[in-house]
């Protein structure tokens, strides 16, 4: 049983549910999730495994995944990916937003990591992994299915990034 924490549309905690119910209810809740570069500045892709039940065989440019009950956004940002992708990197945090997604709405913050080493993948969680610039992951998106949701993190990553600071 996964226990997430409730939020309003201010990103105020209610009170603390499972994960199942506040996906089932369409509650909101905190997912975090992290975009990574390699010391060149490509972008990591990678490809859902095809038993998974949501999108399998999708590919993502996002890893991440919902926020434990007094966690902030950035340590679990950090915490998944030491589980999905075996580093331990600092994240820095880019932006949040209220994502209204496919499996329902989330608070979605969006933080970034140089992964200076190769990523060792769990295998549950990824089937294929690669690094791509962003011209070339301009153009995969055209072609390969991508999650919906990790698409929209991915734009606005790209024009918070791209403005000034």
């Amino acid at each position: 049983m996964e226990l997430v924490e409730r939020v309003d549309e201010q990103d105020d905690v209610l009170g603390v549910v499972e994960r199942a119910e506040a996906t089932g209810r369409g509650w909101l809740h905190r997912i975090a999730t992290t975009i990574c570069r390699d010391e060149q500045g490509r972008i990591l892709v990678h490809r859902r495994p095809g038993h998974l039940a949501r999108f399998p065989g999708y590919y993502d440019v996002t890893v991440g995944g919902a926020v434990g009950v007094g966690e902030a956004y950035a340590q679990a940002a950090a915490r998944e990916l030491a589980e999905e992708l075996g580093v331990r990197v600092p994240v820095r945090p880019v932006l949040k937003f209220l994502c209204r997604g496919v499996a329902g709405p989330y608070w979605l913050g969006v933080h970034e990591a140089v992964v200076p080493r190769e990523p060792r993948p769990d295998p549950e969680a990824m089937s294929w992994h690669g690094w791509m610039s962003e011209d070339e992951l301009r153009l995969a998106v055209w072609r390969w299915p991508f999650i919906p949701d990790g698409q929209d993190a991915f734009c606005r990553y790209l024009a918070a990034c791209a403005a000034p600071r």
